[in-house]
């Protein structure tokens, strides 16, 4: 089934009358870039995308910027696979107004005022255009279509992977030349964070492991801003430099740009503007793939990787049609790489009544045996007890 096929057949799928009952006024912010875009997306403001298969991490990055709702210019469930955006932002109770068309894109600049009302986008009293305000049984509608319809695209994934080995398993395995670090790598864990399904979450939990073993800690793009939000600096920031914050940029790391063997070095403006010191690396793949790399040369003893894509979906939500480069580079680093993906949810912890009434038992234990033994507490007992007595018989009239 072709895109435009699947397209259609899930909007069929969807009520022309969408959500129903919305009627919100924002300022517009507009980017085709979704992960520039929420950078500057303040709560109550209009979100306006151009993002064809919103993917998870976009999604999250909506929800969680809390907009009065997110208009989308291109379809946001093709049907080619379940993508989970749509889902994270309609959860999050923010209304999502599906394939506006990219006319409006144009239409409407950074800064307007613009009104939603049931599915109407309505700028300066004029309607721009009426779309589906897709519901959260819209987007299990077209989701579960998209997982009928999910063997198509696997068939064509694993073709592009068994075609990319082929092509770029010499390009990784040839000599590397590698960039010098400040930080000391070799003999220690490396930690690598990719800004990827669950990473905040992970990372998280990988705390008590950071502050053991005090790994280098590598943030791969956005990944960067993650470690700084958990108050660890990070030692290394490598790939291509377009998702970073401004704290990041100068946190004094090693920058290391990600560069193609093919001469293709994206992001290389963002370094040359901020006119920082950097190095670059030249090696096929993705730029995980890239900083997997870089620790294995510099000799880590350990390479511990958080938030990286290793499924069919990951790689899809992050636009890439196969994942030959990820496979091979698993491959060479075998057991030396630990995916720490999903260890959140490995273990929830929860505080049980039972240890709470048993942490109270014991420490009133401790206090009477502490009592018995000390000689100097017990004066200090019988002292404050004499004291307390006396008070009482004070004003009872007691007292002789």
């Amino acid at each position: 089934m072709s895109d435009t096929a699947a397209t259609e057949s899930l909007t069929s799928k969807v009520s022309s009358a969408g959500a129903g009952g919305l009627n919100v006024t924002g300022v517009a912010r507009v980017d085709r870039r979704t992960k520039d875009l929420v950078k500057r997306l303040e709560p109550g403001q209009i979100a306006v995308i151009n993002h064809r298969d919103i993917d998870r991490v976009a999604g999250e990055g909506l929800a969680a910027a809390k907009p009065a709702a997110v208009l989308n210019a291109d379809v946001s469930i093709s049907g080619r696979y379940p993508n989970m955006g749509p889902r994270c932002i309609v959860e999050a109770g923010v209304p999502l107004v599906d394939n506006i068309g990219k006319d409006v894109m144009e239409q409407i600049t950074e800064g307007d005022t613009i009104s939603v009302v049931d599915g109407a986008v309505i700028l300066n009293g004029k309607t721009l255009v009426t779309a589906n305000v897709l519901s959260a049984d819209d987007i299990e509608q077209m989701m579960e279509a998209a997982r009928d319809s999910i063997g198509d695209e696997l068939e064509r994934f694993a073709v592009n992977t068994l075609e990319y080995i082929e092509k770029e398993a010499k390009l990784l395995f040839l000599p590397l030349v590698v960039p010098d670090l400040k930080a000391r790598v070799k003999g220690r864990h490396a930690l690598i964070v990719v800004r990827g399904h669950d990473y905040k979450e992970d990372l998280k939990a990988l705390r008590p492991y950071i502050v053991e073993f005090h790994p280098v800690l590598v943030g791969v793009d956005g990944g960067a801003d993650a470690l700084l939000d958990m108050k660890f600096t990070p030692d290394v920031i490598i790939g291509d430099f377009d998702s970073l914050s401004e704290r990041a940029w100068n946190c004094g790391a090693d920058l290391v740009h990600h560069v193609h063997p093919d001469g293709r070095a994206p992001g290389r403006e963002e370094l040359v503007e901020h006119g920082l010191p950097y190095q670059e690396f030249v090696i096929e793949g993705t730029s995980e793939d890239a900083a997997m790399m870089l620790m294995y040369e510099h000799r880590a003893e350990l390479i511990v990787a958080v938030g990286t894509h290793a499924t069919m979906v990951e790689f899809l939500d992050k636009g890439r049609a196969g994942m030959s480069s990820t496979f091979l580079t698993r491959l060479r680093l075998g057991p030396m790489l630990i995916d720490a993906k999903g260890v959140s949810q490995l273990y929830a912890g929860r505080v049980r009544r039972r240890d709470i009434f048993m942490l109270i038992a014991a420490a009133i234990i401790v206090i009477l045996v502490v009592a018995i033994v000390s000689d100097s507490l017990q004066l200090l007992l019988r002292t404050l007890w004499v004291d307390l007595r006396d008070l009482w018989y004070s004003l009872t009239g007691r007292f002789s």
